[in-house]
């Protein structure tokens, strides 16, 4: 048990926020959960996990540097796990300047609070497969060289190097974890994937109209969001901070993430056409249940990403428990019952 340790987690209001602070809490920390202050600021995640009332709330926005400041000052965390950021990839190439502010310039900020006034606090950087881009090998690991394709990947770029070069220059516990695609239950509507489930629910409960969506040949390596909140508090529990990746090592398709959401009700897709032609068919009725939109497509795309976690399993012991077609279960029968 790790009792009276205290954890800053920012971004609390997304899928990884919500179920790290449940490991958290389970493991006896005290949580403080930082959240960007707006009128909507949405607890769904902690109330479904049932830890609403055990996360401490507080104001935090990471373009503000004496806000972070004061928060880090007074909280005086034992670990620092920065999970916020502007994390939509296609609204980075409309909103790059924020976006580089956000997601790099906001982590400078944390490192340089850290190194001046609590040296000893951890910090964990949500760094993401999206740095590899253009991937120069398959699979990918923390030696891959990076080629970001999106303002979102470039800032993360910076992020990343930032942490390492305070770790190296300055002798502070800052820990990179290079997560690979991930999902839950919890993951926000505008991703493609819970647009996929959410689409998929509500046409088992009698809304038919045609599933929309963008480059079907696009392939990511997809996890279960819980599983991979145990790799980010594994690499914080290790002696010394380093780089990991977290990923399954399979790839699949947007189309086979669309089959799965489908077979999780029961209905097989038949796909005909090629390119923006293409469309998916119910088997056994003839309906056209999905149309390729080339109005999703995205300046530049990132086709595949494949990532190898031999170092995670080797050093953190960690590995997925989650294969694809239980997750895509898991996330279809949630949207069920939440649209029901």
């Amino acid at each position: 048990m790790s009792q009276n340790k205290k954890a800053l987690v920012t971004g609390i209001t997304g899928q990884d926020g919500a179920w790290l602070s449940k490991l958290l809490i389970d493991k006896g920390y005290e949580v403080y959960g930082a959240s960007r202050r707006n009128s909507n600021r949405n607890m769904y995640g902690l109330k479904y996990l049932g830890i609403e009332d055990k996360v401490k709330i507080v104001d935090f926005d990471l373009l503000d540097y004496s806000n972070i400041h004061d928060v880090i000052t007074s909280i005086q965390p034992d670990e620092i796990y920065n999970l916020a950021a502007q994390s939509f990839v296609a609204a980075s190439f409309k909103q790059p300047i924020s976006t580089s502010m956000i997601d790099g310039i906001g982590v400078a900020y944390i490192l340089d609070i850290v190194k001046t006034f609590l040296p000893k606090t951890k910090i964990y950087q949500a760094s993401t497969s999206e740095l590899y881009g253009k991937v120069q090998e398959t699979p990918q690991t923390e030696k891959t060289p990076l080629y970001p394709r999106s303002p979102y990947g470039v800032a993360k770029q910076y992020a990343h190097w930032m942490m390492i070069n305070y770790r190296e220059s300055y002798d502070i516990f800052a820990t990179c974890g290079i997560l690979f695609n991930h999902e839950s239950e919890l993951r926000g509507k505008e991703f493609v994937t819970r647009k996929i489930t959410d689409h998929v629910a509500k046409y088992s409960l009698g809304n038919k109209a045609e599933l929309r969506i963008g480059n079907l040949d696009s392939s990511r390596d997809w996890g279960y969001a819980k599983d991979y909140v145990e790799g980010m508090y594994m690499m914080m529990q290790h002696e010394t901070p380093d780089t990991f990746v977290l990923a399954t090592g399979e790839t699949h398709s947007i189309r086979d993430f669309t089959n799965y959401s489908f077979n999780a009700i029961n209905v097989e897709v038949r796909w005909e056409g090629k390119g923006v032609e293409e469309k998916g068919y119910d088997s056994k009725t003839g309906e056209l249940l999905v149309v390729v939109d080339p109005s999703y497509f995205r300046p530049a795309e990132v086709d595949i990403l494949t990532g190898d976690a031999s170092k995670a399993k080797k050093v953190l012991g960690w590995e997925p428990k989650t294969k694809l077609d239980q997750l895509v279960k898991i996330m279809v029968e949630h949207d069920i019952k939440l649209n029901s």
